[in-house]
């Protein structure tokens, strides 16, 4: 009988990918830092031709060190969740959904240069929140939680609050999130099938049912070994010879 692969594996990946993109992201900051370049010109500049690199670079792109530090937790938090996870479509949901997240900026947002990995943050969280709840699985609906409550106050940051911050890209995270928790339909984990569940669950042969009878009254059974009530005692005797 071949036995049912454990959806849940820690693996290097799980945190050597996350340590990586923060990785860069701190590496591209201290480059323009140390060698004095400016690369937010790379950023996502709305519905022209050359604001589409930005879809691919602006992530890796920060304003200033706490742009860069406010976003580095919650993404190292984020895609090590999804990497352990959800570990059979993590590169599908962080590549393409960074793809849709910088295309729906792209689309809808201000004549501005968006930059940062704030949009990605949002999309990791939308589809951890949304594709646990779908799952029905008790330990992803958990992680949905756990999401909610550390970062349910992002949702104030998808409307116009601050003219500084790129609230279309956030709006766009969110959007792709749930998207992508709808587009990737495939069971993430099968849940378990207990004995009950099965077609050919037999209640007589079940040890546990036998306890009750037909109208669900509890049945005490002692099984008593008589050979253990009535033991069987064996004597030996030895001659005690002396010279």
């Amino acid at each position: 009988m071949l036995k049912q692969r454990e959806p849940f594996i820690f693996s290097t990946g799980v945190i050597a990918y996350p340590i990586l993109f923060v990785l860069v992201l701190w590496i591209v900051f201290w480059f323009e830092i140390r060698f004095g370049f400016d690369f937010n010109h790379f950023g996502i500049q709305p519905r022209t031709v050359k604001g589409l690199r930005g879809i691919l670079f602006s992530p890796f792109i920060h304003s200033d060190i706490k742009h860069l530090f406010h976003n580095t937790i919650p993404l190292f938090i984020l895609t090590t969740a999804l990497f352990f996870f959800y570990r059979t479509i993590s590169w599908k949901v962080l590549v393409v959904g960074l793809l849709l997240t910088g295309f729906f900026t792209w689309m809808i947002g201000r004549p501005a240069n968006h930059i940062g990995a704030s949009g990605v943050i949002y999309l990791l969280a939308s589809f951890l929140f949304f594709k646990g709840i779908l799952s029905k699985y008790y330990r992803l609906i958990a992680l949905s939680l756990i999401v909610v409550f550390l970062y349910g106050g992002m949702l104030w940051f998808i409307v116009p609050v601050d003219p500084k911050i790129s609230w279309e890209g956030h709006l766009s995270g969110l959007v792709v999130g749930l998207l992508l928790a709808f587009v990737f339909k495939q069971n993430i984990v099968i849940k378990p099938k207990y004995e009950w569940e099965k077609e050919d669950y037999d209640p007589q042969s079940d040890l546990f049912m036998s306890h009750f009878d037909s109208k669900g009254n509890f049945i005490e059974k002692i099984e008593e070994n008589l050979d253990d009530l009535n033991p069987t005692y064996n004597y030996v005797f030895k001659e005690n010879k002396e010279d």
